[in-house]
Order: structure tokens, then sequence, then C-alpha cells
């Protein structure tokens, strides 16, 4: 008897690490509902509700990891979510990891949530490859801030992507340059059931996961329908 407690004690240690790993795509989800719930939530110091409504997807990766003096490293995971073509709403999220590239003047490690718009097909198509370089395949520009888009530049207004970061509070357009993005295969297994391809997810309206309510609650609440000019 005991020795069946103690295989059966075992057993369920060795499962914890799996398990709490399996948890980090949901956990995730709800961090990123929340970054966006706190910058919509302050729109004259947010993203213009103008460019959500004219956006084609979101990218959002709370937490980035920066690490470096002056011209710095990245590496984080995050969700992306496109209008449903033809329908109201946005899809099932996808998931994503950047990598490498730098966010401008740095000093020391830091987290940093990072926030993009996709704003054309083009830069929808790439971002739904299984990897491409921001800036290299897809031309990026720092996003304003505010509750309108009067102090766009020429730049961003001729973008495929815009982009944000927020660190220590301060949120601001960001140049971000040089970075990798690709899907994440494994954690859309664990998301899914198996390892969907981000194009798939959110162009075949896939069923999203419970833990992706929020955030598409969120999104359908801001910018339900997209607008064209």
């Amino acid at each position: 008897m005991k020795q069946l407690m103690a295989t059966t004690l075992m057993a369920a240690l060795a499962m914890t690490p799996v398990m709490a790993k399996d948890d980090e795509p949901a956990q995730r989800l709800a961090e990123a509902a929340a970054v966006l719930t706190e910058i919509l939530d302050a729109p004259d110091q947010g993203i213009p509700q103008e460019l959500l409504e004219k956006a084609h997807c979101i990218v959002i990766v709370p937490d980035l990891k920066t690490a470096a003096i002056m011209i710095g490293g990245k590496y984080g995971k995050g969700y992306v979510s496109c209008r449903r073509k033809g329908l109201d709403g946005w899809s099932a999220p996808g998931t994503v990891r950047i990598e490498g590239g730098s966010l401008g003047f740095q000093i020391g490690g830091s987290t940093t949530d990072l926030i993009m718009l996709v704003m054309n097909a083009r830069g929808a198509d790439k971002l739904l490859e299984s990897r491409f370089t921001i800036g290299g395949e897809a031309s990026v520009a720092a996003g304003p801030v505010g509750r309108t888009v009067t102090a766009q530049t020429d730049a961003q207004m001729h973008a495929d992507i815009l982009s944000w970061s927020r660190s220590q509070g301060l949120f601001a357009g960001v140049a971000l340059e040089g970075a990798t993005l690709r899907q994440d295969l494994d954690d859309n297994d664990t998301l899914y059931g198996k390892k969907l391809e981000n194009r798939d997810i959110v162009t075949k309206n896939v069923t999203p996961p419970a833990a992706a309510a929020a955030l598409l609650a969120l999104l359908n609440r801001y910018s339900p329908r997209e607008r064209r000019e």
C-alpha cells in the first residue's frame, strides 16, 4: 500500500510541471485581455479608436522580455486575432512568438507590453505566414497615441503595421524593427487540441477556446465592425 501511494505521489509530482506548462497559453490570454483593457480604457493615452476600427488584425504580446544596454534583444509570446471575413467580430486567437530585434533606446532588462495593429491586407497576409521579419517583409511605424489620429505622420499612414509599447505605466508608439514573429504550433496545440496553423485559425472560423472569451469580448465591444473610408 505504501509503495502504491509513493508511486502515485511521484506520478503526480512528475505531472505538475506539465500541467503548469499547459496552463501558460490560457494564462497569457488573460494577461493579453488585461493589457488591452487598461489601454482601451484610457483613450487620451491609448490607441486611437479610428485606427482600431480600420485594423485588419491585432497582435498583443504581454510581458515582452528585453535585456541589454542601449540596443536590446527581445523574446515574448502573445496572440493574433483578425477580422472575420464577411462577418462581424474578431477571429479566434492564434499564438505567436517574437524574437530578436530592438525596441529603441533601452538600459538594463525590463518587461514591456507590445501591441501591433495590422492596417492592410498585405500586412495581414505576411503576419499569417509561419514566420516573417517585422520591418523587412512588412513596413512598420510607431503608432500615434491619443483619442484621434491628427498627429499621424505620412509614414504611419502608409505603414503595414503600427506598433505601441507600454512599460512602467508609460504607453507610446514604438519603432519595432528587425524582430521575427512566428506562429507557435505547440501553444496552438495546447489551446485547440491540434497543431493548427494561425492562418487556418483566423480565416476558417475556428471555435475559440474558453480562455479567449474575455479578449474577444473586449475587441468585439470596442470595435465590432471594420470601418472603411
